[in-house]
């Protein structure tokens, strides 16, 4: 069984939608959303540094287009599951066929413009706790003041909180934690910092006309698979404020018995973390469009797979 999973935010790269504008109609497509929602995606996703992609109300909608984009060019391909991680969850809506490319864009632009005034009010941040015993660091951030913002599963939580907290994290590791690393992001997101941007969020929700998932859609907030398009958009709105629950996703794609797993550009984290807790498991991370043919070789095998299974 194949999974197609979108990365969240801080896989962004300067210039990483460069090469996929030049594919057939790519240019055109990303033109059309632009204008929008009223951001310059090309642009962005182009010309921009580091920093100005860093801002939470141009990285998100970056990230949605360039998973939408580099799945339409994989062609018609009905995968056994779609997830997102984050905001990756509002590019799964749209491939798995609740959202429409538009509303997608138009919804995720209002989330990160929410999303970066609420960052505004305060200081804060996230970085990555590599290793450990996910009990014994949990306990330790709540310790700090800090929230387990994602639970990634692999031996890797974020913790999310002001910039004193984590500063002090940095001086007191969780034991057994080798390493922390700041993650390029410009708020404590899926923490109490976050609730300002929940009732925006809800409003702009009120204008969508969401259809029910087309292929199973595994949700961040408790790794269970969703049935209506309504339910989808409720928990896109209130996991803003709630932590990512991505070890809890994993685990259900083991219990489907996913065989391959598929990343959409910008591809790397989500396959990244699926070498080590989904062994066995063929991944795959689109980063460009040369990556295509492996992908779609990846989806061949996975469908020839089910089939025999299927027929067995």
């Amino acid at each position: 069984m194949l999974v197609l999973v979108a990365p969240g935010q801080g896989a962004q790269t300067p210039g990483f939608l460069t090469p996929w504008l030049d594919l057939p109609g790519a240019a055109e497509r990303v033109a059309a959303w632009s204008e929008a929602i009223g951001l310059d995606l090309a642009h962005y996703g182009t010309k921009a540094g580091a920093e100005e992609i860093r801002d939470t109300a141009v990285a998100q909608p970056l990230l949605v287009a360039a998973g939408i984009l580099s799945a339409t060019a994989l062609g018609d391909i009905r995968p056994g599951a779609v997830a997102g991680h984050s905001v990756g969850e509002i590019t799964a809506a749209a491939l798995s066929g609740v959202l429409d490319d538009t509303a997608a864009l138009t919804l995720v632009r209002k989330r990160g413009l929410a999303m970066a005034e609420a960052a505004a009010i305060t200081a804060t941040g996230m970085s990555a706790l590599l290793g450990g015993d996910p009990e014994v660091s949990v306990a330790h951030l709540e310790k700090l003041g800090l929230t387990p913002a994602n639970v990634n599963g692999a031996g890797q939580i974020v913790a999310a909180g002001t910039l004193e907290q984590l500063a002090a994290l940095n001086e007191d590791k969780p034991e057994g934690v080798r390493k922390i690393v700041p993650l390029q992001v410009a708020g404590a997101f899926h923490t109490h910092h976050m609730a300002p941007a929940v009732d925006k969020l809800a409003e702009a929700a009120r204008a969508l006309t969401p259809a029910d998932p087309a292929v199973p859609y595994v949700s961040n907030k408790d790794g269970q698979t969703v049935a209506t398009g309504d339910e989808v958009v409720s928990r896109l709105v209130g996991q803003v404020a709630n932590p990512v629950r991505w070890d809890l996703c994993m685990e259900t794609f083991k219990a489907m018995g996913v065989t391959a797993l598929l990343e959409v550009c910008p591809g790397g984290t989500l396959t990244g973390l699926a070498k080590r807790a989904l062994p066995g498991v063929r991944t795959l991370a689109l980063k460009t469009p040369d990556d295509l043919d492996a992908a779609r070789e990846l989806i061949a095998a996975a469908t020839e797979a089910a089939a025999d299974a299927a027929g067995a």
